[in-house]
């Protein structure tokens, strides 16, 4: 009991050095010039919102994490079940795709997000390219985050994927079951609490991220974070404030639905882990 004690007591101090550094930054945005004039006033919000536009780029954030969330967790669910339940090691022409796309699903986790910008840059401003279109879109800012954090959300799935039994596609072929109807009616909801949480992180590092989309975004797609630094080079450092605490606020909301929803579904559709429990 001793060593639990201690330990609660470290992760508390640790968790509180962390939001009081959060903290300072809410309390920048509810206090007029720090640190010389604390006293309250919402200056700053409306500041942000009515003249410097960040109402558009906190819209244009949350639309490109919900993109995120949905179509990220889509494709890395599908390609982690492409590379773990197919087969595809066992093939006679194809054996050799399976570790070079473990290999390039892992590659994002070692390239900084700044490089990958500029690897957008010049690959989609080459006039060649017919994809050309996209640069400065939202797609290509969704494009970018989910490929900058594809390699632990590839993790998680398969991970997930590993935990399920790898008779059910035997079994399942052997019955003359289509794969997809084994996919979706067997894998996704086993699954189902991997896949929010990696619709999860998604969301969260959408709205967050700098480093990859600073370099790929236009006038019409300014995102929250982004919105931060231009505040904040124009020395408005509360209505920065107010933006961040407006991105976290956000966040820890999103979550709390994504906790609501998880806990929703997994006692609709997955009795069955109460039951091995007991």
């Amino acid at each position: 009991r001793l060593r639990d004690t201690l330990l609660l007591l470290y992760v508390l101090g640790i968790s509180a050095v962390l939001l009081l550094v959060l903290g300072m930054a809410v309390f920048g945005s509810f206090v007029k010039v720090w640190p010389y004039n604390l006293s309250f006033t919402l200056n700053h919000y409306t500041y942000g919102f009515e003249e410097a536009g960040v109402d558009n780029a906190w819209r244009n954030s949350v639309v490109m994490a919900a993109w995120c969330a949905l179509a990220g967790a889509a494709v890395t669910f599908a390609g982690a079940y492409w590379l773990e339940k197919t087969g595809i090691e066992k093939s006679r022409w194809f054996g050799w795709v399976r570790p070079l796309a473990q290999l390039q699903a892992m590659m994002p986790m070692a390239v900084p997000g700044m490089v990958l910008g500029i690897g957008y840059i010049v690959f989609f401003n080459d006039p060649a390219n017919p994809l050309g279109f996209l640069y400065g879109t939202m797609a290509i800012l969704v494009i970018s985050t989910i490929v900058h954090f594809y390699s632990s959300s590839h993790l998680t799935a398969v991970t997930a994927l590993k935990a399920l039994d790898n008779e059910f596609e035997s079994v399942s072929a052997s019955l003359k079951v289509p794969f997809y109807k084994t996919f979706w009616r067997v894998t996704v909801p086993v699954c189902l609490p991997s896949l929010i949480d990696i619709s999860r992180y998604y969301f969260v590092n959408a709205m967050t991220t700098i480093s990859a989309v600073v370099f790929l975004y236009s006038p019409n797609t300014t995102l929250a974070a982004i919105s931060i630094l231009h505040l904040d080079e124009a020395g408005n450092v509360g209505a920065a404030a107010a933006m961040a605490t407006l991105i976290v606020g956000t966040s820890a909301a999103v979550t709390a639905v994504f906790f609501l929803v998880e806990w929703w579904l997994v006692v609709r559709t997955q009795a069955w882990r109460r039951t091995a429990r007991r």
